[in-house]
């Protein structure tokens, strides 16, 4: 990874306790030219469900056919929410937003977000909601205008089935070995892969590029060398890419997030490798 200047990406979780603002992020062209003051990076995310409770949604794009007018009007009249794809949200469902795609998050769940290295959201409507003295939140309307993409098909969002629904479908991680694993979403920025086990699971770090593995539950210890540490739900664990191989043994069930910055033809190849079809591998590679 010498060829990266900056650590190039972010992964935490989101505790939504009420509806998120709605909002947009740029693509890295128009964060470059116009917001140098902020890194000038664009963002690109993906959000894993950890939870869900019954009802839990979000919005992720605008419905075909909606325009930069219609858009204006419905904020005017504060009934933006009803131009949106509305998504209901399962556990272990994974939603890839790509930049220009308007979106928000709303209560009862908790999303692992995996994203593009940046801080840079055009915040659209907060609902009215103001601070302890009485101030909005600042929008950002002409900028989130300037990016969001009017003329993409509904949503332009991937909305990935949950694990459950297509068991199998995606087990074809390159580098995880034998156990329960998905590959959940890829891109020039980012990969996710989700592991499950509950006893033991070997990983071998890739001495081209550094690792992040995110507990999304359970707890147990990590060997590596001749060394241990405990691990648990919540924590990310940065795996460099000189570690070499490296063991967790669970006290409890476990699922990780195993996240990198990937080389695309790379994966692409190895997805082929394992007898992943074309159209099974357009759903996880984003370009």
């Amino acid at each position: 990874m010498a060829r990266v200047p900056e650590f190039p990406i972010l992964v935490k979780f989101i505790f939504p306790a009420d509806k998120l603002s709605i909002q947009v992020h740029p693509d890295d062209a128009y964060a470059s030219a116009n917001e140098q003051a902020a890194g000038g990076r664009g963002k690109t995310e993906m959000w894993h469900a950890v939870s869900a409770e019954p009802g839990a949604k979000v919005l992720i794009g605008l419905k075909v056919g909606t325009a930069r007018e219609d858009f204006l009007k419905a904020l005017a009249s504060r009934t933006l929410e009803s131009l949106f794809e509305e998504h209901p949200v399962n556990v272990g469902d994974t939603f890839f937003i790509p930049p220009g795609t308007p979106h928000a998050i709303g209560p009862g769940m908790v999303l692992c977000e995996i994203q593009e290295y940046s801080d840079l959201t055009y915040r659209v409507y907060d609902y009215g909601r103001v601070d302890a003295h009485g101030n909005p939140r600042e929008l950002h309307i002409e900028k989130a205008l300037d990016v969001t993409d009017f003329a993409k098909a509904a949503g332009g969002a991937r909305v990935l089935k949950s694990r459950n629904e297509v068991a199998g479908a995606h087990q074809a991680a390159p580098h995880l070995g034998s156990q329960s694993e998905n590959l959940l979403a890829a891109c020039s920025f980012f990969s996710a892969e989700r592991r499950d086990f509950s006893a033991t699971a070997d990983f071998q770090s890739d001495p081209a590029r550094f690792d992040v593995l995110t507990v999304l539950k359970g707890k147990g210890q990590i060997t590596w060398q001749t060394q241990q540490s405990g691990y648990g739900s919540g924590e990310s664990w940065l795996i460099p890419a000189t570690l070499g191989s490296y063991s967790l043994q669970s006290d409890a069930a476990t699922s990780v997030i195993h996240s990198t910055v990937p080389d695309l033809n790379e994966l692409r190849s190895a997805l082929e490798k394992k007898g992943m079809a074309p159209q099974e591998i357009a759903g996880v590679l984003f370009s």
